[in-house]
């Protein structure tokens, strides 16, 4: 989402966006693909548009990305600098496709830790090939703890990431290799071997793996050890569109995209740990005769995936 199709109201992607999260009537919503900038001009600029259909809400948190952000190398190594696949993470300007939150629960920013600037080569096992610059962050958007507070005064924190689509490159699978990274960041912080303290339960981890532990390309590794993983429990939020993936194996049910010549991906996580009660979960895909699937399709390629956390 950018800031000047926002404010002028324009843009039927962004509009049909504002239904299906108006309808979505999430108490604490995670948005990736949004813009980022200084001031947080783009998520207001959102939440006005919320706000003006009946769906205001008061707390919102802009998360600065890695993408666009110059390096100053030839990251992709063919010889041009400055262009988007030599900053940190894809991006043409400093701030594209970035994360956010909105909350109608206050967001504890005082206590906000930020993951994003950990070298990839500081990640105990990493993946990296041998000649990726040691200067490379290892998060392409994004990761961070964003505390929530709950209404009785505890803490509940969001385990936020967006990760690096795995396709992209060449044979040295610098983007798959990073994308799985990316999600083996939380087994290695879970596990307390990285620099940064392990999160404090309850959390929640939650954002675009970009990977689907059983159809499409990448390395599946990392995302299968997280939805095993023995202090998270899995929800497998489901969508009701009755789809089918001719040759794909997973779940179709699961899936939370849907990609041109590929087909149905499950690309998205929403992992509670352990303590949480779930008391639903599901993803917002209904049959293709159902009034609201041309609203979602409109919206984007990904569709919305719910739980309910209950006390």
């Amino acid at each position: 989402m950018a800031l000047q199709s926002l404010q002028r109201g324009d843009n039927p992607s962004q509009l049909a966006a504002v239904q299906v999260i108006v309808a979505l009537d999430a108490d604490v919503l995670l948005l990736t693909g949004i813009d980022y900038d200084l001031h947080g001009d783009t998520i207001s600029a959102l939440e006005k548009r919320l706000a003006e259909a009946g769906a205001p809400y008061r707390y919102r948190l802009p998360l600065r990305p890695n993408t666009g952000i110059a390096t100053g190398l030839d990251l992709d190594g063919n010889g041009i600098l400055g262009e988007p696949r030599d900053a940190q993470g894809y991006g043409r300007w400093s701030g594209e496709g970035g994360m956010a939150i909105l909350s109608r629960l206050p967001i504890d920013t005082a206590h906000i830790r930020d993951f994003s600037g950990l070298l990839w080569a500081d990640l105990p096992g990493n993946m990296m090939p041998p000649d990726t610059s040691a200067a490379q962050l290892l998060s392409s958007t994004g990761a961070y703890e964003v505390p929530i507070t709950m209404p009785d005064g505890s803490s509940l924190r969001l385990l936020a990431y967006y990760a690096s689509p795995p396709i992209f490159d060449g044979p040295e699978d610098r983007n798959g290799r990073r994308n799985h990274d990316e999600t083996a960041f939380w087994l290695r912080l879970l596990a307390g071997d990285l620099a940064f303290k392990p999160p404090e339960p309850p959390f929640v981890i939650l954002g675009q793996s970009n990977l689907d532990p059983a159809d499409g390309g990448g390395r599946k590794q990392a995302i299968t050890a997280l939805l095993r993983h023995s202090a998270l429990q899995d929800p497998a939020p489901r969508g009701q569109s009755m789809r089918h993936d001719p040759g794909q194996s997973g779940d179709a049910a699961l899936d939370t995209a849907l990609y041109p010549k590929i087909g149905g991906l499950r690309v998205e996580v929403i992992l509670p740990s352990k303590d949480l009660h779930v008391s639903g979960a599901g993803v917002v895909w209904p049959p293709d005769a159902d009034p609201t699937a041309a609203t979602l399709t409109a919206a984007s390629r990904h569709h919305p995936l719910w739980v309910d956390l209950a006390p």
